[in-house]
């Protein structure tokens, strides 16, 4: 006994890719060769799926798909599983947002410690402490800068930039 889509699929591609070709020699007759031969590139694609199984294939993923679609309209248990799972996301970007505008607390809450005192995330450097604890004099930041500038210059300079 023939399976069935030996009896329907085998005619209806045939018919398909008739039509295609009659189509493309229209298409060849008014808009010229590149569009005649393209029709009959896509006119031998239904007979080619047959031949191979794809379309067979093809056959099977649709009617999956559209029972897998009917079942996930009349199931409860599955319209449960995707609120669970639009809840999931909703939480996993609230925990961004949270971490982005700083939810550690216990980051926040750190105990001064002196300069260079090891404490259980590491020493504090020195130069954080004192950048913190007092600002330089007018005359100290004068001097600080054009020291800087120094810095600055001879980089520059052994980089051969003037």
């Amino acid at each position: 006994m023939p399976d069935f889509n030996d009896l329907t699929l085998l005619p209806f591609c045939v018919g398909l890719t008739l039509l295609g070709l009659i189509g493309s020699w229209f298409a060849w007759r008014r808009r010229g060769i590149a569009a005649g031969t393209r029709g009959v590139a896509w006119s031998l694609l239904p007979v080619s799926l047959y031949l191979t199984g794809l379309l067979e294939l093809v056959w099977d993923v649709v009617r999956s798909s559209v029972s897998w679609v009917t079942h996930l309209i009349f199931s409860p248990t599955v319209w449960s599983g995707v609120a669970l799972f639009g809840v999931s996301v909703v939480l996993y970007v609230v925990s961004g947002v949270a971490r982005g505008r700083g939810g550690n607390q216990k980051a926040q809450k750190k105990p001064a410690s002196p300069a260079g005192e090891l404490t259980s995330t590491g020493p504090e450097p020195a130069s954080a402490t004192t950048a913190k604890a007092a600002k330089p004099s007018k005359g100290k930041a004068k001097q600080q800068e054009s020291s800087e500038f120094d810095e600055i210059e001879d980089i520059l300079k052994r980089h051969g930039i003037n």
